[in-house]
């Protein structure tokens, strides 16, 4: 995990924070592209119930010229507005006239049709309860006009072109105006929603029910931290079950791929306490885009103890809506989570869960598997675990504390605290590299939301790529030149192995390797904290603080007390070798577990 659970290249997946509670998205009010429509681009349906809010104009006749205060006011404050006037007996077409504000400081003029000031929106997210503006009567009006209003209270909560006053021409006959709203979003399927009187439960899985769960093993009725999605056929239609601990929102999508992007989502989002479920697809990396028409029926919802729960079903073939996909194929199936601020979601903090194979929605009942870090970064973070918390901090400790031991033995021709330290430096120089490389065959974008891993990563690789070439120039031992060689060739090894350790402890918090926390990173601070620990022993015993008690001077003669002191001090150092390999063998396989388990 040290290089690069990010070296690698990624475009974090759009979010659109600025989409914010008002008129598509703007709290700054500038939405011309909801001229014709009048449609927010919340990624939600508009509501159905009564508005709040109530359009009134100051006179019901006009002429050419005239000016007509017309108020929007409402029961409870709004977020975001936009105002037209249209031609009643046509009001699909083009904004009709132009407005003078009354306080430019909470509305403004907008430019629809290629006329200047023919809307009003809002020019902040703060909270109104009436807005006032002036409607400037053209030279060539049509008969009657009428004035409409999109009202926004928060995020997906708005009532879209509300109907208001209709005023004519003075001596012309007032024309009735046409439905604004009839067929604007007819759902294509009858949906009725109901609250679920209790959890769903992994009881059926494999017998009647396809189910993915997440831990493994687990049971929504039991368990408040079990993610949870289970599908069944009957007849032409699937019903789906997904639930999950969350703050904000559920989801999961059908992709024809273990990427995100193009796929058929269906999101469950809170929005205080009501669950709002729509299917939505996503296009690239972006936002999801909800669907204009309802194509779930049978809709039930329940949030209790943070869990948020739905169901629905829909039909296996949509022809009506190229998006959703024909369920008799084969898809990934990805659970994703995160937050939403009324109802708006963000971007999942953790990597989806991805089931291990393509599952065929109308197939038989399967219990299926899946994991939340693709093979490539779990390699990645194995080969890094193994590259620096077993052999490069070996092969460093072999060469800080280990050159006086067997004087007179050799490995292969050369010392064997040299050969130990060159093996293992050189296995880990090779580690290094082969993790290196995987996160950008994985993301094949540099990550922008990846913070300092990748920097530190790429750092480590560098410093690791230099040791090597170092040592090959380095002078002979009797050089005058060798101490410039020794402090430098120490000094890139040591910043590259403390260099090492950081990437590690941001990697194991990374997405797409996200390790349970916080034990995990107990553990590697507990890896740092053993290698301090025994590295200061053998420190202390080579600086003569710790030393073997010996006897009368006058007792033993001194050839024997040089060589019984270099024997007890070999003795001494080998078991803190051994103690300091089996610590740090413990440390990795622990961490090496976890990344199997995600």
């Amino acid at each position: 995990m040290t290089a690069l659970d990010m070296c690698n290249l990624q475009t974090a997946l759009a979010i659109l924070a600025t989409l914010c509670l008002t008129v598509s998205g703007y709290k700054n009010g500038k939405v011309e592209k909801a001229c014709e429509s009048m449609l927010p681009e919340h990624h939600s349906h508009p509501n159905a119930t009564t508005s709040p809010c109530t359009l009134t104009a100051s006179v019901s006749e006009f002429g050419p010229g005239d000016q007509i205060k017309v108020t929007l006011s409402g029961d409870k404050h709004f977020q975001g507005f936009l105002m037209q006037a249209r031609d009643a007996s046509n009001p699909v077409g083009s904004a009709v006239g132009s407005f003078t504000l009354v306080d430019p400081k909470i509305s403004q003029l907008l430019t629809c049709n290629n006329i200047e000031g023919s809307a009003v929106s809002h020019t902040s997210d703060a909270q109104e309860t009436e807005i006032q503006v002036i409607w400037n009567a053209p030279p060539e009006a049509p008969p009657t006009v009428q004035f409409f209003a999109t009202v926004v209270v928060h995020y997906q909560t708005f009532w879209v072109k509300l109907p208001g006053p209709v005023i004519s021409q003075k001596g012309m006959t007032q024309t009735p105006p046409h439905s604004t709203t009839t067929n604007l979003f007819t759902n294509s399927a009858t949906t009725t929603t109901s609250l679920l009187p209790q959890p769903f439960t992994s009881e059926g899985c494999g017998r009647w029910k396809s189910c993915i769960v997440d831990p493994v093993g687990c049971n929504p009725s039991v368990d408040t931290s079990c993610f949870f999605l289970s599908y069944s056929t009957s007849g032409q239609t699937v019903l789906f079950e997904l639930s999950g601990p969350a703050e904000g929102y559920v989801s999961f999508a059908l992709s024809k791929d273990e990427w995100m992007g193009d796929d058929d989502v269906y999101l469950c989002a809170n929005d205080g306490g009501h669950v709002s479920v729509d299917a939505a697809y996503t296009t690239g990396r972006r936002y999801p885009e909800v669907a204009s028409k309802s194509v779930l029926t049978d809709v039930g919802w329940r949030v209790s103890d943070g869990v948020i729960q739905c169901r629905f079903s829909r039909s296996i073939y949509i022809p009506q809506d190229l998006n959703r996909f024909s369920l008799n194929h084969s898809y990934y199936l990805f659970l994703a989570h995160g937050t939403a601020d009324y109802g708006m979601i963000h971007r999942h903090k953790r990597q989806p869960l991805i089931s291990a194979h393509p599952q065929l929605i109308t197939g038989p009942p399967n219990i299926l598997t899946g994991s939340r870090s693709p093979l490539l970064m779990k390699s990645h973070g194995a080969l890094m675990l193994i590259s620096w918390m077993l052999a490069g901090s070996t092969g460093t400790l072999m060469a800080g504390y280990f050159k006086p031991d067997w004087p007179e033995q050799t490995l292969f021709g050369q010392k064997i605290w040299f050969q130990v330290h060159r093996g293992l430096m050189s296995l880990a120089v090779l580690l290094t590299a082969v993790g290196f490389i995987f996160p950008f065959v994985y993301r094949q974008k540099w990550s922008s939301g990846a913070g300092a891993h990748p920097y530190l990563g790429c750092t480590v690789m560098m410093l690791a790529f230099c040791q090597p070439i170092i040592a090959a120039f380095r002078p002979p031992p009797d050089s005058s030149r060798r101490w410039i060689f020794h402090w430098f060739h120490w000094g890139v090894g040591n910043a590259a192995e403390i260099i090492a350790g950081a990437s590690m402890l941001s990697g194991i918090r990374q997405q797409s390797l996200l390790l349970p926390y916080p034990w995990t990173t107990g553990v590697l601070s507990g890896f740092v904290v053993w290698n301090i620990v025994l590295k200061l022993v053998l420190q202390l015993h080579k600086q003569g603080v710790i030393k073997k008690g010996s006897k009368d001077e006058d007792e033993t003669p001194v050839l024997s007390d040089i060589s019984g002191s270099a024997s007890w001090d070999t003795k001494f150092r080998v078991p803190v070798l051994a103690l300091f390999v089996l610590g740090n063998s413990v440390f990795c396989i622990t961490l090496l577990d976890a990344i199997t388990r995600i």
